[in-house]
């Protein structure tokens, strides 16, 4: 089951990246974390980059709105994505999970 909390007109989501993919894209679930392949390399935060970027436009926000909280140089991470229901996300990656 995804791990979401939803607090103050945010939601938190537990992710794990792997980067240098060949595209970027969700390719399921692991405890509690959205798996997700990132086309950039983890170099000079370029794929953390193109993480936010990607959740951005899956979840119809601005960049602004998607931060990493914890994980910055790791492969598990902590994202918050601001203004935006739990419900919404959860409709947003669909069957996917």
């Amino acid at each position: 089951m995804l791990d979401l909390n939803e607090k103050d007109d945010a939601v938190t989501i537990r992710i794990r990246v792997q980067p240098r993919a060949s595209r970027t894209e969700i390719v399921g679930e692991h405890a509690g974390a959205i798996k997700l392949r990132v086309a950039a390399p983890p170099v000079d935060g370029k794929a953390n980059e193109e993480c936010r970027r990607f959740l951005a436009k899956l979840l119809k926000v601005g960049a602004t709105s998607i931060e990493i909280i914890s994980g910055d140089s790791s492969r598990d991470k902590v994202i918050r994505v601001s203004n935006i229901s739990a419900r919404r996300v959860l409709e947003a990656l669909g069957p996917r999970r």
